[in-house]
């Protein structure tokens, strides 16, 4: 079942296709990466999703309705803005309860000091937001989207400007929250955090999706080859042809030392040939590794390939 889905949704502005016949399907449950440069169409497509702004063309079913406007729809939605912005004099108890209050949902003070404590903020539950850091701030907005326990969750950049404890925290927050059936759509700079927490991934540039799915998925699709190094035994000097003959058959850049080798394949199914290469030999294995694109090389080579087609 899909959180929401897109069929040809498009968004123009004059002359200018910002979002382009995009089709997209969210899996509810999942932690969904979104992923684009400034400027790619990823803020329109989120805004014509939720209601802000209207389709061009193109339609769309968010939670298995169609009219987002809808207040029983708007209330299973949650949402974290790249900057949130607080009234200085609320503490954050009193943000979450005028918040509360706006959106029709009852919270007592108990769920909301416990709210504010999920999010590492119960040492400031009576603190004033002028007084918070960037970081506090950005908690506080993770809070809020979690305020009317929604079904569907779009955070945009929810890590960004924190310190390394706080990004763990919300990164053990959004998966305990997709652990109990809620989609999380996530938006993020930090191509290593996506590649970390994330069940699927899209590609958007130009307004076009150029790629989706699993990292494995997009690995397989985008990898041009695959280094693997091998930590081994002393290999016996009448065996050293031999696997070399086997090791050019299937990889290029072989590099041989006294316990380790390492060689450049194109497939996935060369790894087990090289493990059995070495086995039939009686060469004790190791450690065997498998250097694969990275999210980020994946993300920079896919824009190489699109700027030079």
């Amino acid at each position: 079942m899909y959180a929401f889905e897109t069929n040809q949704i498009t968004k123009k502005y004059g002359d200018h296709t910002v979002v382009n016949k995009v089709d997209l399907n969210v899996t509810q449950g999942h932690i969904f990466g979104f992923l684009g440069k400034n400027g790619a169409g990823k803020s329109t497509f989120i805004n014509m999703v939720t209601g802000i702004t209207t389709p061009t063309s193109g339609d769309f079913k968010i939670l298995g309705s169609s009219e987002i406007t809808e207040d029983k729809i708007k209330r299973r939605i949650g949402v974290l803005p790249d900057y949130s912005t607080f009234y200085d004099d609320l503490t954050g108890i009193e943000h979450l309860k005028f918040l509360g209050n706006v959106l029709g949902v009852k919270r007592s003070k108990a769920d909301l000091i416990a709210l504010l404590e999920r999010v590492e903020l119960g040492d400031a539950i009576k603190t004033k937001t002028k007084k918070y850091s960037f970081g506090m701030k950005k908690k506080l907005g993770v809070a809020q989207a979690l305020i009317n326990d929604p079904d569907l969750i779009f955070l945009d950049e929810p890590t960004s400007g924190v310190d390394a404890n706080a990004v763990l925290n919300i990164h053990s927050l959004i998966k305990n929250v997709a652990a109990e059936g809620k989609t999380i759509f996530l938006t993020s700079h930090n191509l290593n955090e996506v590649e970390k927490l994330c069940d699927e991934i899209a590609i958007m540039d130009k307004g076009i999706i150029q790629a989706q799915g699993s990292m494995e998925q997009l690995r397989h699709k985008y990898q041009a080859q695959l280094t693997v190094k091998v930590k081994h035994g002393k290999i016996p000097i009448e065996h050293k042809a031999g696997l070399q003959q086997i090791f050019e058959k299937i990889g290029k850049d072989i590099e041989w030392g006294t316990e380790n080798t390492s060689l450049v394949v194109a497939e996935e199914s060369s790894i087990p040939v090289i493990n059995r290469a070495f086995s039939n030999t009686k060469v004790d294995i190791y450690r065997l590794e498998v250097n694969e694109p990275s999210l980020e090389e994946i993300f920079r080579n896919l824009g190489s390939s699109q700027r030079g087609a």
